[in-house]
């Protein structure tokens, strides 16, 4: 079933422009949060394009953290389902038009996610939308924080034991930089803090 017999936009772009070929089944390319996202949101129920692209619309839970166009999500699918991470399971009928087919998580898909998901987010720079996605997704899946919690503090802790040693021998036209990166680092570590401790309230 090709795009034009499913009504949605054409997921099929030049290679070129969407990433350096790495092979269908690699694993080695870095994925956007949006691809993330879909995945994950896939993973809770089957669905097609234009649904996935309203829960990444701004106004909503997912959206309001990373938000994408629907150009990008037929882009993000298309690259879900070129590394096998994503497969189409039928279709859904549309009243305005054809039918839109429908994906879901292959089973290597879901691997990668629920590695993903359990794995603390590796840079500051990171943490907006990454970390928030893993502990939203954890929550809507039923599933507990507590762990990635744990592992993102003590990543976060020598992020900053790091800073603070590279903040001793900076030169001045650098420290500032390293003293913005350490703040930021300090935030994000009371962030992990408090939903830490909002954790055990819950439990």
């Amino acid at each position: 079933m090709d795009a034009r017999t499913r009504g949605e936009a054409p997921l099929r772009l030049r290679r070129s422009r969407l990433r350096p070929s790495l092979g269908a089944m690699n694993d080695g390319r870095r994925r956007s949060a949006g691809e993330w996202s879909i995945l994950a949101l896939l993973a809770e129920a089957p669905a097609h394009g234009w649904a996935l692209s309203v829960q990444l619309e701004p106004r909503g839970e997912i959206g309001a953290i990373w938000s994408l166009s629907r150009p990008l999500v037929y882009r993000a699918l298309e690259l879900l389902r070129e590394d096998g991470l994503v497969e189409p399971v039928g279709a859904s009928a549309s009243t305005r038009g054809p039918s839109r087919a429908l994906y879901r998580p292959t089973r290597r898909g879901r691997a990668a996610l629920a590695r993903w998901l359990s794995s603390p987010v590796e840079h500051v720079r990171d943490l907006r939308p990454d970390l928030l996605l893993k502990l939203i997704f954890l929550q809507r899946a039923g599933k507990e924080t507590a762990a990635l919690l744990v592992a993102q503090h003590a990543r976060l802790e020598l992020f900053v034991a790091d800073l603070e040693r590279e903040l001793e021998a900076a030169p001045p036209d650098h420290a500032m930089l390293v003293r913005y990166r350490l703040e930021i680092a300090h935030a994000a570590l009371r962030f992990v803090e408090a939903e830490q401790l909002a954790c055990a309230r819950i439990e």
